[in-house]
């Protein structure tokens, strides 16, 4: 998590807001959860996901985490958010429009250049 008085990149925080949409979608259909509560197992993964963003190395240069040269989450937690991004994902263009047309926009832009920002400026 950052230091005080330092923020996130806006498109970090948009990142976290749409892993969150994802999530409530995946959990609502599948753990019949109510709009805005998560079950347990859903509310780690969120947790996890927030706090995988918080570290992100790639700061402003972010783009999706698909084809990103580090995979940060897990072997667990990487595989039960693929599932819930290949449920939630085409549903995210009727219930969350923007979120979804801008995550598509980020996925082709690629991966993110390398080495991450935090490696450069230490150099």
């Amino acid at each position: 998590m950052p230091g005080p008085g330092t923020s996130l990149p806006p498109n970090i925080i948009t990142d976290k807001k749409t892993v969150a949409a994802m999530v409530r979608i995946y959990c609502h259909d599948h753990h019949g959860t109510f709009r805005r509560t998560l079950c347990e197992a859903c509310a780690g993964l969120l947790e996890y996901a927030d706090d995988r963003l918080d570290k992100c190395p790639f700061e402003e240069e972010k783009t999706t985490c698909r084809d990103c040269p580090i995979h940060c989450y897990r072997a667990a937690e990487r595989a039960t958010m693929k599932d819930v991004m290949r449920y939630a994902g085409p549903r995210m263009l009727l219930k969350h429009p923007l979120l979804a047309i801008r995550h598509l926009w980020m996925e082709r832009k690629g991966a993110p250049p390398w080495p991450p920002v935090r490696r450069r400026r230490s150099r």
